[in-house]
């Protein structure tokens, strides 16, 4: 087999060639421009040939670029159809393919899965919590959950449910000093940040509810940084500090009384939780099956508790 460059970079050209711009490339295919522009750099070293002519607004393809990107576009296509083709075989007990980020999983979709299981005995689902963006040319996965600004491209994408943010604590911190009264107080505990850094839309994060609670000038210096959602949580759980709950991530916990909500303050995340899956796969018994049960466990989704003050 002759050698070819790392498929995401090939990914990369395809996007920027079609879309004509690195920003759009890079929203695509959720990754930094940074992301694109190095992926870029790479191809037109291991080829030695120019293959983009950059534009503030508007990138174009050379001639060699475009021969490339047509090519990677027509692989990609013709995977994906052999793949799909493959998939839509009868077959044994192949399982239903799901991807979604690791704090959603962990924290709103394995409790409830048994759910599913006891309804459709016989859809086997497995769970893929790879961050990366999702390309459902490869096969790998039938439908997904993805949590931004919804507007994906090519795939049927509609929403499963919106995300509202406050703090949360365990219900031993508010019984031990400091105080938590009042939200100024925010600034003697320790708080715990979840690094969301999204490509487009405001960061659901602790300065986002500061501004919309008139705090915007407030400093928390006492701060202990998580790469995922659910450490966050389970951080809060434990005692070791206040968390800012992004409500699907933490409903469960409140409900149960492991977390509590010390202020009555909420507000609108821009973010949004979507189900995406490929165009026509709703077809598919088992992803329209899936779907409409993703659906229903959103539906019932219960009240928020109240808040302690």
């Amino acid at each position: 087999m002759k050698p070819i460059p790392p498929i995401s970079a090939l990914r990369a050209l395809e996007a920027v060639a079609r879309l004509k711009g690195f920003s759009r490339a890079a929203d695509e295919l959720q990754v930094t421009q940074s992301s694109i522009s190095q992926h870029i750099r790479l191809l037109e070293d291991w080829t030695g040939r120019k293959l983009l002519v950059r534009g503030a607004r508007v990138s174009e393809p050379t001639a060699e670029g475009l021969k490339l990107a047509q090519a990677v576009e027509a692989g990609l296509g013709t995977i994906g159809a052999v793949c799909a083709e493959l998939r839509s075989r009868p077959r044994g007990e192949r399982p239903l393919t799901v991807s979604t980020l690791p704090g959603f999983a962990h924290n709103w979709l394995f409790p409830r899965l048994i759910r599913f299981d006891e309804l459709y005995p016989d859809i086997q689902v497995s769970i893929a919590t790879n961050p990366a963006p999702v390309d459902f040319r490869t096969g790998n996965e039938d439908i997904a959950v993805r949590y931004g600004l919804g507007g994906y491209k090519r795939v049927h994408c509609e929403k499963l449910m919106d995300e509202r943010l406050f703090p949360v604590c365990a219900p031993g911190l508010t019984k031990k000093k400091p105080p938590l009264r009042r939200i100024a107080d925010l600034a003697r505990h320790t708080v715990l940040v979840d690094d969301v850094v999204p490509l487009r839309g405001k960061a659901p994060n602790w300065r986002a509810w500061l501004e919309h609670c008139g705090e915007g000038a407030l400093d928390l210096p006492r701060t202990r940084r998580f790469g995922q959602s659910n450490m966050v949580v389970q951080a809060a759980v434990e005692g070791l500090g206040i968390a800012l709950g992004r409500e699907p991530l933490v409903i469960d916990a409140l409900t149960a009384g492991r977390l509590v909500r010390p202020f009555k303050e909420t507000a609108v995340s821009d973010f949004s939780y979507w189900i995406v899956c490929p165009e026509d796969s709703l077809k598919d018994p088992r992803i329209a099956a899936f779907r409409g049960w993703l659906l229903d466990e959103a539906a019932a989704i219960p009240a928020l508790p109240d808040p302690l003050t």
